[in-house]
């Protein structure tokens, strides 16, 4: 308490923004974590127990675990964590062994997308199964009936609980999609070239200010829904753990100018992507899949990279 009143103060007497302290809600922290394995929890911590596995949390006991994979690497931290009415242990481990693929000798450039997640300069499409659209009309269902719920009471802690349960399905959903689709990569090639996207400024608002409103506000807001529901930066996250544990090699591109450039002749102009779908160039008349064309430019400056470094 001192702590946060001496922060207080110290933004009052800087002229920023002071943010009273105050009390923390019994639903405001979901996370508990224990530094070290041993110390104040155990896991695993009846080993003898032939049939399930247990955790020692200190002042509630041995808890059952439903574990669903095998440990690998040392324990290092635990964390209990809750998800609604559900509740999971998170281990950290170090040591944890590498499980390389044999190489393919296969190289390709992905390009992100709404239509698609991901398009491959070999012309692969992966999906994007849009989740959060597909439980828009539930999810609004459900947030009209806590807009009518009375603050404090029990309906509307129900209500809660009911949202929640619906966004974290569609959470589960993104995840298991994001693993299979990186899988999928993973398995096929040895070198995955990527955009560096930056999602946080390309999913902001363009509502503007009092004094200088946006324009087509409703289209950006719509534009930012689909990139946010396709969940680029989770993909992304998965991609690079698993190329890591796989022994891949993953590389990130500038952006800028993939989606107009012709993968044949160069030539880079904003009136060569006809439609979001459709490339033709002006200058030499290349026509492909717009996506396609953006992940072979993608594929081309992720090697030239590579050729400076190694140069380097």
């Amino acid at each position: 308490m001192d702590k946060a009143f001496r922060a207080f103060f110290d933004r009052v007497k800087a002229g920023r923004t002071p943010g009273f302290p105050r009390f923390k809600g019994r639903g405001r922290f979901d996370t508990v974590e224990w530094p070290k394995d041993g110390d104040g929890c155990r896991w695993d911590s009846q080993p003898g127990h032939s049939a399930a596995t247990y955790v020692r949390l200190q002042g509630v006991g041995h808890v059952r675990v439903h574990q669903h994979r095998p440990v690998k690497g040392q324990v290092k931290t635990i964390a209990v964590k809750r998800e609604g009415i559900r509740w999971y242990v998170v281990l950290s481990c170090d040591d944890v062994p590498a499980e390389p693929l044999p190489a393919t000798g296969a190289a390709a450039g992905i390009d992100m997308g709404v239509a698609w997640l991901v398009t491959t300069s070999d012309g692969e499409h992966l999906a994007n199964p849009r989740h959060l659209a597909a439980t828009a009309e539930r999810l609004a269902t459900a947030q009209r009936a806590l807009s009518r719920k009375k603050r404090g009471s029990k309906r509307r802690r129900k209500a809660v609980a009911r949202v929640a349960a619906l966004h974290g399905k569609v959470r589960r959903q993104r995840l298991d999609h994001a693993h299979n689709a990186a899988l999928a990569l993973i398995g096929d090639y040895d070198l995955i070239v990527h955009e560096d996207l930056p999602i946080t400024n390309m999913t902001r608002s363009a509502s503007g200010t009092i004094e200088a409103p946006g324009r087509n506000v409703a289209a950006k807001a719509g534009l930012n829904r689909s990139i946010l529901d396709a969940g680029w930066g989770v993909f992304l996250t998965i991609l690079a753990h698993k190329a890591e544990s796989a022994g891949r090699e993953l590389i990130a591109v500038n952006p800028a100018g993939t989606s107009r450039t012709c993968a044949r002749c160069a030539h880079c102009a904003k009136d060569n992507r006809v439609t979001q779908a459709e490339f033709a160039c002006t200058a030499c008349g290349h026509a492909a899949h717009a996506d396609v064309n953006a992940a072979i430019n993608i594929l081309r400056a992720g090697l030239a990279l590579r050729r400076a470094s190694e140069a380097a």
